[in-house]
């Protein structure tokens, strides 16, 4: 492989990582986390809930098979940034349209490989993720550092604002009428349901009450999205005023939402939950599913309502992954059914979501 242009990654806490620029040679800055995915990074790269952060792949070789234009997840690229330990730029795939690298030009986001991704990994599992910058430019070691200390959080941004949809849309069905909340949504979670022969109905982040219960919605889903879900004050507010009135189910940004609707806290990870090995226990069922993760923030076990009953835990450290209330018509998850782990393990999840429409 050619060697590009010296890149570097620079954290908020000094730490300096030397490699080569892939993609777009600009600079940029954001939240760096880390995703534990083997496969799948080109719906990392297109998923909205990674709007502001810069994302770490823990497996060594990325990119070789390419760039796929029907496996998006959304219109653009979301990351603000893509690190990797060894970038391949001769991908062996016959749905291939182009690289990983030009993909990454293409959209103007810049990329570093060639640096020790396990001791960057290591350093965020330790001390929790942090801020930090991609830039080709040389300056001196203590400007970049200072650079890298003055980046915005984005836990104190709106990411929501930014990628939801502006505008509704709509795919026809002749069975429930079904209307998701776009706070960043993954195209996946409407083709599914849509694939079940029901009317799906996307609309903006920013609808009333008012507006969403006058389309007289079956069923209506919070998405996923970016951020921490206390930021999205808009969000909560028709949450709470729709609780009772329709069935509502969440995934991710969208079932920490409806926690908070229902009077619970939320929290922020050490370095959160993020990839597709992540085992989740069915308290139900009393079984085992692994499942996608992507998520900085989590709902507070001991802060639910009493009526609020959980039916599923994160067997890596007995977080939060599914509630459901009886009083409410409210069932929610924290990871990503849509995702397609397994690739099919999680899809009765919106089985159980349909389910919520019987009285």
């Amino acid at each position: 492989m050619q060697k590009n242009k010296i890149a570097y990654l620079v954290l908020e806490d000094g730490t300096i990582y030397t490699g080569y620029s892939f993609g777009n040679n600009k600079y940029t800055e954001g939240e760096v986390v880390f995703n534990t995915g083997i496969t799948g990074y080109q719906e990392i790269l297109t998923d909205p809930s990674y709007s502001g952060q810069i994302v770490v792949m823990t497996y060594p070789q990325i990119g070789n098979y390419g760039y796929i234009e029907e496996d998006v997840e959304s219109a653009n690229i979301q990351v603000r940034g893509f690190v990797v330990r060894e970038y391949c730029d001769f991908p062996q795939n016959y749905r291939s349209r182009s690289t990983v690298g030009d993909y990454l030009k293409e959209n103007k986001i810049p990329g570093i490989h060639g640096i020790d991704t396990r001791a960057l990994t290591k350093r965020l599992r330790n001390y929790g993720t942090m801020r930090g910058l991609i830039t080709t430019e040389d300056l001196p070691e203590k400007e970049l550092i200072e650079k890298a200390k003055k980046i915005v959080d984005i836990s104190k941004i709106d990411l929501v604002d930014i990628v939801t949809t502006k505008k509704e849309y709509s795919f026809p069905g002749d069975k429930l009428n079904i209307g998701i909340i776009d706070y960043g949504m993954k195209y996946n979670t409407a083709r599914i349901f849509n694939k079940m022969g029901n009317k799906v109905t996307v609309i903006p982040a920013y609808y009333s009450h008012e507006d969403i219960l006058s389309k007289k919605f079956d069923l209506v889903l919070l998405s996923n999205g970016p951020g921490d879900p206390k930021m999205v004050t808009y969000g909560i507010k028709t949450a709470k005023d729709l609780l009772g009135k329709v069935p509502l189910t969440g995934i991710c940004l969208g079932h920490q939402i409806l926690g908070l609707a229902l009077g619970a806290d939320t929290y922020k990870l050490k370095f959160g939950h993020r990839g597709g090995n992540h085992p989740v226990r069915n308290l139900i069922e009393d079984k085992v599913w692994i499942t996608t993760q992507n998520h900085g923030y989590a709902v507070e076990k001991d802060s639910l309502p009493k009526n609020v009953e959980i039916t599923h835990i994160n067997l890596n450290d007995n977080t939060i992954e599914g509630f459901y209330s009886k009083d409410n018509r409210v069932f929610s998850v924290q990871f990503h059914p849509e995702a397609a782990p397994g690739p099919l393990d999680c899809n009765y999840i919106f089985n159980d979501f349909i389910k919520m429409t019987v009285k």
